[in-house]
């Protein structure tokens, strides 16, 4: 998972492994593979091998190999060792070594490890809901954006999908009163907890940071309430075409698991916005 600032970083460092093993899952195949179709629809307007990434809180690499894969230059940062081993030999792997640059650091400290206006294209995916000061890490990925045509790909966990999913899939009816306003929810793999956000704290955020949002996008709206006879495997190519669709309608965005929001400078309108 996560570059983190807070005292339950070392869950990452001690078993990326299972993190890895999560991302081979239908679960977290979608949310991978839906983050990088959504992020693909507003990739800056110029050749890709042009391009230069960050991946903040790169994990295992996972996203950022398939950028490379497109031609485009990206830098892996994280805090855990044991996570950008996993991305180098996935970038091995996939022969795409010379595309990526692997950096040890911490998200909190994105502003003392890197240049500004430096990137074209920042991916923050699944990194808010970890650190101590989400604002902070937003403002130093505002200022390592390139110009007005850079994007900046915000992946996070939505409140209200919490509230969902701990009726539905859990049946806890005191659990999803709670998550009506809990700021905290409870993350399965490891077992800790997890910041949770609704569409207007980001917004509020993001404009704090003095970013603008391209585009609003909703990750995984019904995949982990469909019932046993739908298998994820099976039926994988039909569910992401049908999760494409409903993220990218803001009645059903507004429940998904993840939020996820495409971003920028203020400056010339961008195409293709939202």
């Amino acid at each position: 998972m996560k570059m983190t600032a807070n005292a339950d970083s070392e869950r990452f460092h001690s078993d990326a492994s299972k993190y890895a093993a999560y991302l081979e899952t239908p679960e977290g195949r979608l949310r991978s593979d839906l983050a990088l179709a959504n992020l693909q629809d507003f990739l800056p307007l110029q050749p890709k091998d042009s391009l230069r990434a960050l991946d903040l809180g790169c994990g295992t690499g996972v996203t950022a190999v398939r950028l490379a894969r497109l031609g485009i230059h990206v830098t892996l940062l994280d805090c855990s060792r044991a996570m950008l081993e996993i991305a180098q030999r996935a970038a091995q792997d996939a022969g795409v070594t010379e595309e990526i640059a692997l950096k040890r650091g911490d998200a909190a400290e994105l502003g003392n490890l890197l240049h500004a206006e430096s990137f074209d294209v920042i991916l923050c995916h699944n990194v808010l809901e970890y650190v101590d000061e989400p604002g902070v890490v937003l403002r130093s990925a505002a200022r390592a954006l390139r110009d007005s045509s850079s994007i900046l790909s915000v992946l996070v966990r939505n409140q209200a999908g919490e509230v969902l999913k701990t009726s539905i899939q859990a049946g806890d009816l005191a659990a999803a009163e709670n998550s009506l306003t809990a700021e905290w929810g409870q993350e399965s793999l490891y077992g800790g907890r997890v910041r949770l956000f609704n569409s207007d704290r980001l917004r509020t955020m993001l404009k704090a940071a003095s970013l603008a949002v391209t585009a609003k996008r909703g990750v995984r709206v019904v995949a982990d309430y469909l019932p046993p006879q739908v298998s994820r495997s099976a039926e994988y190519e039909r569910i992401f075409e049908l999760e494409r669709k409903l993220g990218s309608r803001p009645e059903f965005a507004a429940v998904a698991r993840y939020i996820h929001y495409l971003a920028h400078c203020p400056g010339p309108v961008m195409e293709g916005g939202a």
